[in-house]
């Protein structure tokens, strides 16, 4: 009787076993599929080869996992200025997700450059001089980087929010952006989106554009995690790895975007460098109008907001 109970028990583990083996098999298929189904709709619009960059990263004291987040509108130019600069932190165990900006025109010092604006470092030597030059000036290790094509950003958007990303327009915007943005709460696609975040020709400048851009990762944020996209995410990645140039693989961007997609509700701490009452804007020869800016206090601020 007992050997006959063993059996019935060893046979059940068994069924269940291939049952789950099966499942998984399918849900990896399903997300192969997804994922190249994606990437084809991508393939063709992002057209030119990606440049390979040589980056030196190094993993964060704190067990953070920092990456350099690069927006660019200038697809197979080496030698462009960033036009936005963050740091993205990702802490495994506490299941954190942080966004530093860090201000295009501070004045920092460039290995090897002299004094400039921080984001002529990607001009100058690509993402690796632009880690090299955050590790000189604000003691910030960075693992991986990832330059987003604005064209990605308009695809992702309306791959991801058909109907739009629901966004509350302060005023009226149409210089230089492409666009014209009427003020009021309303859905953008990613066309609308992208003139949105890229808005600088007002009194504020950059820092009114800073804003905005942590405004709409915040609400992008809250947006995806609100309509359980786990399920998108594999045709998602598809669609972004295009016009993504990174050093990061595949799976740790899935496994990072479903850790944040998994629990509802989660948000995105962010932060700006320079830190309020820390800066004082200059006109420099050579490098035009800079923000110059208090180290110890930016280096501090970072740090912490990082960390904690």
């Amino acid at each position: 009787m007992r050997a006959d109970r063993y059996k019935k028990k060893t046979g059940k583990k068994r069924r269940w076993f291939v049952f789950f083996l099966l499942l998984f098999g399918l849900l990896g298929f399903y997300s192969y599929g997804q994922f190249q189904a994606g990437l084809k709709d991508s393939q063709e619009e992002a057209g030119e080869q990606k440049t390979e960059y040589t980056f030196n990263g190094t993993r964060d004291e704190n067990g953070n996992t920092n990456i350099l987040l690069l927006g660019s509108d200038s697809r197979g130019e080496e030698n462009a200025r960033a036009d936005t600069i963050m740091i993205a932190s990702y802490n495994p165990d506490k299941g954190t997700y942080k966004l530093a900006s860090i201000m295009r025109d501070t004045y920092v010092s460039i290995p090897g450059h002299g004094q400039n604006k921080i984001n002529s470092a990607n001009a100058f030597g690509g993402p690796e001089l632009l880690r090299q030059t955050i590790k000189e000036n604000f003691e910030v290790d960075l693992q991986y980087y990832a330059i987003l094509d604005f064209q990605g950003f308009v695809r992702l958007i309306d791959t991801a929010f058909p109907q739009g990303v629901e966004v509350d327009v302060e005023k009226r915007m149409s210089a230089n952006i492409d666009v014209t943005l009427e003020p009021g709460l309303q859905k953008l696609d990613g066309e609308h989106l992208l003139g949105y975040v890229r808005f600088r020709q007002d009194a504020v400048g950059d820092f009114g554009r800073v804003e905005r851009q942590q405004k709409v990762v915040r609400e992008i944020g809250t947006q995806l995690t609100s309509v359980q996209t786990i399920p998108k995410l594999p045709k998602l990645i598809g669609v972004m790895t295009p016009f993504v140039n990174t050093n990061m693989n595949t799976a740790d961007i899935l496994f990072m975007a479903r850790g944040f997609l998994s629990d509802e509700g989660r948000s995105i701490s962010t932060q700006r460098i320079p830190v309020e009452n820390s800066y004082q804007n200059q006109r420099v020869s050579g490098a035009g109008a800079v923000l110059v800016i208090d180290f110890e206090e930016n280096r501090q601020a970072l740090s912490e907001f990082l960390a904690n």
